[in-house]
């Protein structure tokens, strides 16, 4: 049976994102993971809409920035100004201080600009002009990112990847979906119109729940089994960092808490490993991630327990 809570969340998002269950999914799963996710797909599919829906969900606190080649680290971290009543420098906060940021086409800024997140997300803190703020909890980066081959982007370093726990692609509607979406209503009123499902507090319950999953001894020597393999073969350029064994560790707990297990199984590992792994492997002699079809095929190449 699965889990109450995140199922009443599925149903919530999904009134506004049709036709995406799995990707709803997914996407609550790297919430309850504490983990940041990558959005990559078409502009117009919904990118955009899912990042707004969740924060809403959840009653977040929501920032959004939209990426441009001339937005500068400042525009995202804050910046001080000076006052001339109090004599001194206050710092203004930039819209990196919110539960929820949505970094809107994150490709489109330079990695000079994208590099401003790499300490919040990671430390969830900021430093600027020698002062380290901290940033509040919960904390997470929503990226939406365009395809490499469109005009204007810049490709985002391996490094800044990797604070990503998860990367998904909504992809076109079906049929009957894209009907009901034709004859609905707009999705930004809509949105306006929704009250949280949940509080944030029950955000942070369901959070702390995912890493009381129980992981067996079996079950992180299968994990570990996929990992050395990534490392081993031939058919990869490097193979996974330890950062990426917990990240794939913690989305299978918080998926397995989803189904309304208490101990993870190997089918929860494979059902996040290619969205956790996918933007971290690189095929060896060629550029770009590998294909879900790619990363079915290295779950499949290591034995389950």
């Amino acid at each position: 049976m699965t889990h109450p809570i995140t199922d009443r969340l599925t149903a919530y998002v999904s009134q506004v994102v049709l036709g995406k269950e799995h990707q709803i999914r997914l996407s609550l799963a790297c919430l309850l993971a504490r983990g940041h996710l990558l959005i990559e797909d078409l502009p117009g599919v919904g990118k955009t809409t899912l990042a707004h829906v969740l924060a809403r969900a959840f009653g977040l606190d929501f920032q959004r920035i939209q990426f441009t080649s001339d937005l500068l680290p400042a525009d995202i971290l804050g910046i001080s100004v000076y006052d001339r009543d109090s004599a001194a420098f206050q710092f203004h906060p930039g819209p990196i201080f919110a539960q929820l940021v949505l970094a809107d086409e994150i490709n489109r800024a330079t990695p000079k600009t994208q590099s401003a997140l790499l300490e919040a997300m990671e430390e969830h803190q900021v430093t600027a002009e020698g002062e380290t703020r901290r940033l509040p909890e919960p904390f997470f980066v929503i990226a939406t990112q365009n395809p490499a081959y469109q005009i204007g982007t810049f490709p985002l370093p391996e490094s800044q990847l990797d604070r990503f726990l998860m990367r998904i692609e909504l992809g076109y509607p079906d049929r009957q979906a894209e009907r009901a979406l034709l004859q609905g209503q707009d999705r930004r009123e809509l949105i306006a119109r929704l009250e949280p499902c949940v509080e944030p507090s029950s955000l942070i319950e369901l959070q702390q729940a995912a890493r009381q999953v129980h992981a067996a001894d079996a079950l992180l020597d299968y994990l570990q089994a996929i990992v050395d393999f990534t490392r081993q073969s031939p058919r990869f350029r490097s193979g996974i960092s330890p950062r990426a064994a917990l990240a794939l560790l913690h989305s299978a707990q918080a998926w397995a808490l989803m189904e309304g297990r208490s101990a993870v199984l190997p089918e929860d590992v494979q059902a996040v490993l290619p969205v956790v792994l996918g933007h971290r492997l690189q095929a060896a002699g060629q550029p770009g991630v590998l294909s879900r079809e790619e990363m079915m095929g290295l779950v499949m190449a290591v034995a389950i327990p």
